[in-house]
């Protein structure tokens, strides 16, 4: 995870619909970046869910909601349809951003051990610093969280 008070790499990913987003675009605007391990998944739908319900509240408060996964940006389309998602999910199946990002790790799950995404949230500033930085996320809980971090 990187560290907060550390200016977070710029990326340039596509979004659901194909069109390509940089971090630097946003200078100016506090962004909700979040990291998930896959869409349609009961834990990764809830968060997705509950940053589509606060949107309002987010672009109420100056701050951009981006999600990023693995995925490819066409599984992104069919999630986003399938729960009318308001925000922008950023496809990285090459993981350049979530390696980037220091999300890429080995993860224990009923004793296997494989390498995934951890989930993981940063609050970024308007100036490109990542002012919080959280990896111990509870997927139903984060946009709330999030929101009362803003």
């Amino acid at each position: 995870m990187l560290e907060t008070g550390t200016k977070a790499p710029d990326f340039e990913l596509p979004d659901q619909n194909g069109e390509m987003h940089r971090l630097s675009d946003y200078a100016g605007k506090k962004v909700v970046l979040y990291f998930y391990p896959k869409d349609n998944t009961p834990g990764c739908t809830k968060q997705a869910c509950g940053f589509s319900e606060r949107y309002p509240q987010f672009t109420e408060k100056g701050a951009v909601v981006l999600g990023v996964s693995k995925d490819t940006v066409a599984s992104h389309k069919k999630f986003e349809e399938k729960y009318g998602l308001a925000f922008t999910l950023l496809a990285d199946p090459e993981r350049k951003v979530i390696e980037a990002y220091d999300v890429w790790k080995e993860k224990k799950n009923y004793g296997k051990v494989s390498m995934g995404v951890v989930r993981t949230t940063y609050l970024i500033d308007e100036k490109g610093i990542i002012i919080k930085a959280n990896d111990k996320v509870k997927a139903a809980d984060d946009p709330e969280k999030m929101l009362g971090e803003l």
